[in-house]
């Protein structure tokens, strides 16, 4: 649990950042800090976060709330799937639910990298210090987040781009094939974003779809060898 914790720090830094500014966003959406911080602690994912709060905004009904938090958040089957061949047969079904609760994209990535059967209280060590910090920085943001000028504001959410390099460029300088494969990745979603009808479909349905594609490919030309699984 305390590797989980020490590597969970840059990311309940991160997330204290990141939850601030969609912080704002609920605040424009008329929640209070209580209800921010509900919805952050239950949710964990900036883009379902901003879906469901933007979402809100324009007053629509619970129906259509939860489906677009669904749908943006989506991509988190795919990682829990991944997540749960990593348990050994012997872990208990509680474990896997806490697990895939906090299987955030920065908790995800620390712990594909880690060898061996997944422990789950390394992934309860970093949730401990990083779900809480996101947390707490949404109600700080609505509390504040009117203090602050809208050039800061815009600047402190970039912060979830540096966590994300943090997280792949390690495991890039012992997989060249995984560089290649963030860079195919880039390229389309960039794609895709700005393709006629393509692009019309929602963000967390073209992560799965391109995830699928692009995984399936490297799995099938680029097999892991045995020895390495």
């Amino acid at each position: 649990m305390l590797a989980g914790v020490r590597d969970g720090v840059p990311i309940a830094l991160g997330y204290l950042v990141v939850s601030f500014t969609l912080g704002i966003i609920a605040r424009e959406a008329g929640l209070n800090d209580f209800e921010g911080a509900i919805a952050s602690f239950f949710n964990l994912a900036s883009a379902g976060e901003y879906a469901g709060f933007m979402t809100i905004k324009a007053d629509a009904p619970y129906l259509e709330i939860v489906l677009i938090t669904l749908v943006a958040n989506a991509r988190y089957m795919l990682m829990t799937c991944v997540l749960s061949q990593k348990f050994s047969d012997k872990t208990p079904f509680v474990h896997r639910i806490f697990v895939g609760f906090g299987a955030t994209d920065e908790i995800f990535g620390i712990t594909v990298r880690r060898k061996g059967a997944l422990n789950p209280y390394y992934n309860y060590g970093a949730m401990l210090i990083a779900v809480p910090a996101w947390t707490i920085g949404t109600a700080i943001g609505i509390d504040m987040g009117n203090i602050l000028p809208n050039h800061a504001v815009s600047a402190l959410g970039v912060a979830l781009y540096g966590m994300f390099l943090a997280v792949i460029i390690p495991p890039i300088k012992e997989e060249k094939i995984l560089g290649i494969l963030i860079l195919i990745s880039f390229v389309a979603s960039f794609i895709a974003a700005n393709l006629p009808l393509v692009s019309e479909v929602s963000a967390g349905t073209r992560t799965i779809v391109l995830t699928l594609i692009i995984a399936g490919g490297a799995a099938y030309f680029k097999p892991v060898a045995e020895d390495k699984k």
